[in-house]
């Protein structure tokens, strides 16, 4: 069975924790990108990412751009939206129905 992680700092994330998800507290860029190799080869269907962590990890994530799973999904941290979710979900929406619709 496939799981559902989220990655990110504690003040972040640790909400996700009492919807039963899988939590994963980094701090650091190379604790993110280690995190994020664990969980695709622990078969992870979907990982939330917060957008402050996603900067230095763009090689990673758009490996994964192409593919059904993982499911990488960039959520705002704590500080607040980088408005970098919703470039990710617009760029998916376009590619899926061929034009920009908003």
């Amino acid at each position: 069975m496939y799981k559902i992680a989220v990655i990110g700092d504690r003040d972040s994330v640790l909400g996700f924790k009492a919807l039963g998800l899988d939590v994963f507290f980094v701090e650091t860029d190379e604790a993110a990108r280690a995190t994020l190799h664990r969980l695709v080869q622990e078969e992870y269907a979907i990982i939330y990412l917060t957008e402050q962590l996603s900067t230095p990890l763009r090689a990673e994530i758009a490996k994964y751009k192409d593919f059904a799973i993982p499911a990488i999904i960039l959520i705002p941290g704590k500080t607040g939206s980088l408005g970098l979710a919703e470039a990710a979900l617009r760029s998916a929406v376009e590619r899926a129905v061929g034009a920009d619709i908003s």
